[in-house]
């Protein structure tokens, strides 16, 4: 029976970690890392290369023993308990686990039995998940000859042989061409909608932006930021005020005389031609005040006046002092071991 933990906010806690730290030699894969995951949600893990993203899910998967450090996942210790743990989760890796020599039905059914289903539920449950990830028509055929796309799809049906209360997804969708990578989107969606709670590793702000209901930050095996996007945005700081005027003509001078204010810590304007709008990074809302006025002053006609919080991209920019990959037709330039810290 799978058992939760309650947070004192009463919320049902799937996944709890507190203080986990691994080491490999001198290097700090994780140095004291907090996690809390909320049952039947997702959770988005973000980080660069050698973060420790996918040292986090190993250990929470129980395939590696944290040096220090507590971790339950619905309600088992992953260092007591993993056999017992190991039947509420299920993982999808960076990389393809399938084996190539076995046909997509003969794989699942395998896994099945693996878990110890029935012959007749191994195959029934083996069917489902083919009919579910439109696998259906390439069943009998190796997995070798499986595009990319069909081989995440197998290995996200193989992680839902089990029925797993919590998923862990390390990078699920790298390398994945835009329509791929959005039925494995939707496929996540069909899951939380189900009740399963998913742990999300990912370094594509999309990704987390179009799943993540909460976000975790980590860089150098710590966490150095969570909570929602909006949340993240805000707590980076700064805005961006667009000024469109009514006549583009208007642009160059209501630049020049903004530049002129002299506020201090006030980012020179940027003149959008393309959009015909003047663009200007503000840090306060004394600075957004000084500069709204300064272009009602001016007497000039102005159609639309907005401000935007800081993109996800500029959000981890600003925490990790790296930029993330903004889509997923990214190139993968990392090696296995860099992939795997």
């Amino acid at each position: 029976m799978t058992r939760y933990d309650d947070d004192p906010a009463g919320a049902r806690s799937a996944v709890t970690v507190r203080g986990l730290v691994k080491h490999y030699g001198e290097t700090k894969a994780l140095n004291g890392v907090d996690l809390d995951v909320a049952e039947g949600t997702v959770m988005g893990v973000l980080g660069p290369n050698g973060a420790g993203k996918t040292t986090l899910v190993r250990i929470l998967s129980t395939l590696l023993a944290p040096d220090a450090g507590r971790a339950t996942v619905a309600g088992y210790d992953v260092v007591r308990q993993p056999r017992q743990l190991r039947r509420v989760i299920g993982l999808t890796g960076q990389y393809a686990s399938v084996d190539e020599k076995l046909s997509g039905r003969e794989n699942l059914y395998l896994i099945g039995r693996l878990l110890d289903l029935s012959r007749r539920d191994a195959r029934a449950r083996a069917d489902e998940l083919l009919e579910r990830f439109s696998l259906t028509e390439a069943a009998r055929r190796p997995a070798r000859t499986y595009s990319g796309g069909m081989r995440r799809r197998l290995d996200l049906a193989a992680s839902m042989i089990g029925r797993p209360a919590v998923l862990y997804l390390d990078e699920p969708t790298t390398g994945l061409d835009p329509r791929t990578r959005n039925e494995v989107w939707d496929e996540v969606r069909s899951m939380v909608d189900e009740g399963v709670t998913v742990l999300l590793t990912t370094q594509y702000m999309e990704e987390a932006e179009q799943l993540a209901s909460e976000l975790t930050v980590v860089d150098r095996g710590r966490v150095i930021a969570r909570g929602g996007i909006e949340e993240l945005k805000a707590k980076v700081g700064g805005r961006t005020l667009r000024v469109k005027p009514a006549d583009p003509r208007d642009l160059a001078p209501l630049a020049a005389m903004i530049d002129d204010l002299g506020i201090t810590g006030l980012a020179s304007p940027v003149v959008d031609s393309e959009d015909g709008v003047l663009v200007v990074p503000v840090l306060s809302d004394e600075q957004l005040t000084a500069a709204v006025g300064a272009v009602t002053a001016r007497g000039i006609t102005i159609s639309s006046v907005t401000t935007e919080l800081p993109s996800l991209d500029e959000v981890f920019l600003s925490l990790t002092g790296q930029r993330a990959d903004r889509t997923q037709d990214a190139p993968a330039a990392r090696t296995r071991e860099e992939a795997a810290v």
